[in-house]
């Protein structure tokens, strides 16, 4: 099989899938290879894309011209816009799948893309010749050359699952773990560690008495993910929520004795913001109760996902503490709660694109860079896969700043900072976030996409068409006077001041307690309007209305945005010896070396770095 192939995938995870995809759909041919075609897109934790700053993401993904948001879309039984009461930059989509029919989708995406080829197997090693990947190496035997590669192998590097005392080789329950490839990447002077992550029990929804619950119904009016015309949501299925107790939490402590994590034998770091339920009862002995969710895993199952309640505690004990739950006292389980050790590899071993910083056009995206999340992972899948597209082809690596993209702070915060504990991505991580807003994510990105090769121009013109249309009603609601007549009435029910003489309507959107869904009822004028916008008249609207409120937050952010970004186009030399400018401290010395930033910005982000320091490696320079 020489030369046959452009790009390698490996894993067909979250990653694996934008990774093939975009590079496909570029132009090179992509083999995608992975231990299971039956698990592609596997949602091996829960059921749900999106949620604070995951929403964001992946509304960037599908901006970019990604299939996560529109495979959601089509395979989702619930959705909510999280964070409605708080300002916009914090509004985030979150969606329910439907966990088979979204695996099933997602391979029926790839099998439509004519340049993608698969193969089921194993990979146990990379082939490199003169600090260049030129292919892998499968467990069949196989040598498979290609002129790039992209790693995505997530929690399945010599993993091993842990339940109480009992504990053994695996990427996921049922699955087995991929050996060589760790050993493989060790020999060519990568440095790897290992990390730990957990899934929740599942259980028989017929078992469960829901009416003791409480219920949680998706938003009235469901959004969507893709910035296309993905069909709507015309019916939803709810979640619940239920709580611990005392009780629970009593019989959970008689299994600490035989727990993974406290006794030991996990030596992997765990996510501090995903905790299991033993370390919630640790870390918060506080806390009489925790929340539980109660999520359907889709349309025509029983089966039932506890989200909060993760655990690698013995069978029984989950099952006994499970059943102090209210509505749980007759539960039947599924499958228990289990956590998983795997591989990992810094990713200060990275540069921006993705690509090692050792070996040339190999790429890793997704757990194995050490983050969590398939939201993280896609966005990661994507990237590496246009930027091993544009490699091979000698095409300008696509870094998308941290004034851009949600992404672009991902990939920044991994290259820069590195991890001590399982990557999520929240909005608090972005120091923009007031320009990444998940609505206008297509405005921000799909630009970029289209001159990439990724969005079409149907995208293009739905893109234009919508711009157009906040720019006329911009217009008009900066020219249209409004009299007090006609709105006292809605400003009295909104408890906001009653005007005593007529003002321009874009005023009154300055008003904290006035929306514009709320103008419209009272305004004929603005109600003409919106009859007028189409499909697309609510989209068009909200975003209105947030680029008058917040457009003097939006524009400080713009002017910050700028000015740093001047740092960030000041470029360093691969070949600096830190080590020889004495005036940089001992520590700015050896983060500088190890992580070898590209930019003065991007070293102005790495912990232990001074502001001293870049004024020494701005004098360094010249500057």
């Amino acid at each position: 099989m020489s030369g046959e192939y452009d790009v390698i995938v490996v894993g067909a995870g979250h990653a694996g899938c934008e990774a093939a995809a975009a590079a496909a759909r570029m132009g090179s041919r992509v083999l995608l290879i992975t231990m299971s075609l039956t698990s592609i897109a596997q949602m091996s934790c829960n059921p749900a894309m999106g949620g604070i700053a995951k929403g964001q993401i992946i509304r960037e993904v599908d901006a970019m011209g990604g299939f996560s948001g529109i495979v959601t879309d089509r395979t989702m039984i619930q959705f909510r816009m999280l964070n409605r009461s708080k300002g916009p930059a914090m509004w985030s989509p979150r969606a329910q799948s439907d966990r088979a029919l979204f695996s099933r989708e997602w391979r029926s995406v790839l099998e439509n893309i004519p340049n993608l080829f698969f193969r089921e197997d194993m990979v146990t090693g990379i082939i490199v010749e003169n600090h260049q990947v030129m292919g892998v190496i499968t467990q069949l035997g196989q040598t498979i050359f290609s002129q790039a590669v992209i790693l995505t192998n997530g929690t399945f590097l010599n993993g091993i699952i842990h339940i109480g005392e009992r504990q053994w080789e695996g990427g996921r329950m049922g699955e087995k773990a991929a050996k060589g490839l760790t050993e493989s990447l060790v020999q060519f002077g990568f440095e790897t560690s290992r990390m730990k992550t957990g899934t929740p029990v599942r259980l028989d929804g017929r078992t469960i008495d829901f009416s003791r619950l409480e219920e949680q119904k998706g938003d009235p009016e469901p959004g969507r993910f893709s910035f296309t015309d993905t069909p709507a949501l015309n019916r939803q299925r709810s979640c619940h929520l239920a709580y611990t107790n005392e009780k629970v939490h009593a019989v959970l402590r008689t299994g600490f004795d035989k727990s993974p994590l406290f006794v030991g034998r996990i030596k992997g770091i765990g996510p501090r913001y995903c905790p299991s339920i033993e370390d919630k009862i640790e870390r918060f002995s506080d806390k009489l109760s925790h929340q539980l969710f109660v999520e359907p895993e889709g349309w025509d199952t029983i089966e039932v996902y506890l989200n909060g309640f993760s655990s690698s505690l013995p069978e029984e004990v989950q099952y006994h503490a499970l059943r102090l739950i209210p509505g749980f006292e007759e539960v039947k389980i599924f499958r228990p709660g289990y956590a998983i050790e795997y591989d990992y590899f810094p990713p200060v071993q990275l540069n921006g694109s993705l690509e090692t910083k050792r070996i040339s056009r190999l790429y890793f995206a997704g757990q194995i860079n050490g983050t969590t999340g398939y939201e993280e992972a896609a966005a990661q899948g994507l990237m590496a896969g246009i930027n091993a597209h544009l490699k091979i082809t000698r095409q300008p690596e696509c870094i998308l700043k941290r004034s851009e993209a949600y992404i672009g702070v991902l990939i920044d915060d991994l290259i820069t900072k590195g991890v001590d504990e399982p990557y999520r991505m929240f909005t608090s991580r972005a120091e923009y976030r007031i320009l990444l807003r998940q609505d206008n994510a297509d405005q921000r990105l799909t630009p970029l996409a289209f001159r990439l090769g990724l969005a079409g121009t149907e995208r293009m013109q739905r893109l234009e068409e919508k711009t157009g249309k906040i720019s006329n009603l911009r217009k008009m609601i900066f020219a249209t006077s409004v009299i007090p007549d006609d709105i006292n009435p809605y400003l009295v029910q909104v408890n906001s001041t009653p005007l005593d003489q007529s003002v321009k309507m874009s005023s009154l959107i300055l008003r904290p307690q006035v929306s514009m869904k709320g103008l419209l009822s009272s305004l004929p004028a603005l109600q003409d309007f919106y009859q007028h916008l189409g499909p697309s008249g609510q989209e068009v609207m909200e975003e209105t209305e947030i680029l008058i409120k917040y457009e003097g937050y939006i524009r400080k952010e713009e002017e910050m945005a700028s000015y740093l970004s001047k740092v960030d186009d000041i470029f360093l030399k691969e070949t600096i010896d830190y080590h020889s400018i004495k005036a940089l401290s001992f520590e700015a010395r050896e983060k500088l070396s190890r992580i070898r930033p590209r930019t003065i910005g991007q070293a102005s982000r790495i912990p232990g770095v001074s502001p001293a320091d870049i004024s020494v490696l701005l004098v360094f320079l010249g500057r």
